[in-house]
């Protein structure tokens, strides 16, 4: 699964000490340290992975979550065709996968569902369990399992699922998806609870990548496939079958959830949990008075908050990285592939020197408190056995970058300080950078400021940061006012990076298309990857290509902590990747504790 995050905030007068900071050095100045870059950084490994709380729960309990983000959440709520962030944190209290997995984040038999592989690995067979209902009572079916994979096929699905590189080699999708069949002849209904799943070829990602999730054919089933993506029954009364459902909705701001009665897993121990929008302005105070159990908590914020009494932090490496998107092309919906057709940064020099330019250390140090560190491939360390620490990643070098730029043929002709295309014009770069509280622009003018100092001359796009929602607008749409983006992906638990970097798959952000790209892309979920020793070399040669290649810079490997009230029990620092952690969740106190 492929979520959006938007840049969390950060503290103005650390970014301000920052920006000082990086004027002086290898850029200019008397090369002093900032005194910010003296404190200690901390250390990802040290936080507990797990809440400690030995006390006896209360029946029937409340919870309020904080979604932390400045904007409102847009309410797409269906995994089929959510796409950021704080949509999929509101999904994960009513609707969860098929299936639980383990902590390689394989499929297991203990969820709603079991599966088994043919011989051949070519087949599975997934049968529902009899005691797994949805929400209005309904029983989850065969039936509503191969309905997902019908809407996401179909040539009239408005979302961005059908670029799943699994989901693709099911036998006779790409008949059903071109409208030459009226169903999947590679999914076959054996019972009401059971059905199989056929492939074209045999792929190691298929018990970390395969589409978990069923959708209410009973209940979705009359709405036109084209029209569901608007449906009042995805954005305002949307079902699932996880442990709580919801009661009351407040559009973009606030979600009350109650119990789910015919939960499959158990009565789960709260009684209601409350998701609300707070901006990461005031989640400190919000924590403090005990307003807020449980937090996604912006790293660039610990100092204030470490050291509070009433609540604690658990944490982990995130499977997520941020990065620079470069705009290459357009996405062809008609044809379902990206082209390549923007020639602005065709040279990957150019891309490569922007990427010299950028001193990732400083900003993982001095702004996110040591809990962000410089991004060296687009596999983050979260898959110890995938990610190579020693791809052949770019560092900060500005004179690189100055170099590489005049071999490029970009030289400053009129003596301003901003270089010119090769032919002689004003070379602008529009640049694309989320709004997010009072950091926001501080830090956009510091990567600003990081190219200037290289001869680059690059603008916010419209003279100002965009909110959340358009600015991912602007990326999906291919707004040609855009040259360059600055985002983040979270991985999901697939490390397969075909779903973003394919170059039939909307995700690809990028748009960037090379034969190379697709060979390694394929041979890395190919039946010869089954062996690990084979993945293993396809993948270290697919991040030095990449790193090589750069239609993304990676800029940051991101640890997540979340903060949590002293009343929580059970809750752990995985929580968004374990489907079914929120049933086991429980308070020891009917009111949180203040501070």
């Amino acid at each position: 699964m492929k979520k959006k995050h938007g840049f969390t905030v950060f503290t103005l007068l650390v970014v301000l000490a920052m920006l000082l900071s990086a004027c002086s050095g290898s850029t200019g100045g008397d090369g002093k340290k900032s005194a910010s870059s003296d404190k200690p950084k901390e250390d990802i490994s040290k936080f507990p992975l797990q809440v400690k709380n030995n006390k006896k729960e209360v029946a029937d309990g409340s919870l309020n979550y904080a979604l932390v983000y400045d904007t409102p959440f847009e309410g797409t709520l269906n995994y089929a065709y959510y796409e950021g962030q704080p949509d999929a944190e509101v999904l994960q209290f009513f609707d969860v996968p098929l299936f639980s997995t383990n902590d390689d984040y394989e499929f297991t038999n203990d969820g709603a569902a079991t599966y088994k592989m043919s011989e051949d690995k070519k087949t599975i067979t997934v049968t529902i369990k009899d005691n797994v209902n949805w929400s209005d009572g309904k029983p989850v079916t065969a039936q509503d399992y191969e309905y997902s994979f019908l809407v996401i096929g179909n040539k009239d699905y408005t979302g961005v699922r059908y670029g799943d590189a699994i989901i693709q080699s099911i036998i006779g999708m790409k008949e059903y998806h071109e409208g030459k069949a009226q169903n999947i002849s590679g999914i076959k209904i054996i019972n009401d609870k059971s059905l199989s799943i056929t492939f074209d070829n045999a792929n190691p990602s298929l018990l970390t990548g395969l589409w978990p999730y069923a959708m209410p054919k009973h209940y979705l089933g009359d709405v036109p496939i084209k029209d569901l993506a608007t449906s009042d029954k995805i954005h305002k009364e949307p079902i699932g079958f996880g442990p709580y459902k919801i009661k009351k909705m407040v559009p973009g701001e606030s979600v009350e959830f109650e119990r789910n009665d015919n939960y499959f897993g158990g009565k789960p121990k709260l009684k209601t949990i409350v998701a609300k929008v707070v901006n990461p302005k005031v989640i400190l105070q919000a924590l403090k008075k005990g307003e807020v159990d449980v937090a996604e908590y912006p790293v660039d914020q610990y100092s204030a908050a470490k050291g509070s009494k009433n609540f604690q932090f658990i944490g982990q490496v995130d499977l997520a990285y941020n990065y620079l998107g470069f705009k290459l092309g357009h996405w062809d919906a008609d044809k379902g592939v990206n082209v390549m057709d923007n020639p602005k940064f065709k040279d990957k020099r150019v891309r490569q020197a922007m990427a010299y330019a950028l001193d990732e250390k400083s900003v993982g140090e001095k702004l996110y408190n040591g809990l962000r560190f410089p991004a060296t491939s687009l596999i983050p360390p979260s898959f110890p056995s995938w990610y190579n620490p020693d791809a052949k990643s770019i560092g900060y070098d500005p004179e690189k970058a100055k170099k590489l730029l005049d071999k490029a043929g970009y030289k400053d002709v009129d003596k301003d300080g901003l270089r010119e295309d090769p032919k002689g014009k004003k070379f602008k770069i529009n640049f694309l950078s989320m709004s997010g509280g009072d950091i926001a622009e501080p830090l956009a003018k510091f990567y600003m400021q990081s190219w200037k100092n290289v001869g680059l001359d690059v603008q916010l796009v419209d003279g100002r940061l965009a909110e959340f929602n358009s600015f991912y607008k602007m990326v999906e749409e291919d707004d040609p006012k855009v040259d360059i983006f600055l985002a983040a992906w979270s991985t999901g638990t697939d490390v397969d990076p075909y779903g973003l970097y394919g170059s039939d798959v909307p995700f690809n952000y990028s748009r960037y298309v090379s034969e190379k790209n697709d060979q390694l892309l394929k041979d890395g979920h190919s039946e010869k990857a089954f062996d690990h020793d084979y993945r293993k070399k396809v993948y270290d040669e697919w991040q030095d290509y990449m790193n090589d290649e750069l239609p993304v810079i990676p800029t940051l490997f991101r640890s997540t902590i979340s903060a949590v009230n002293n009343r929580v029990t059970e809750l752990k620092a995985n929580y968004s990747a374990d489907p079914y952690i929120w049933a086991k969740v429980g308070v020891t106190n009917k009111t949180a504790e203040e501070e």
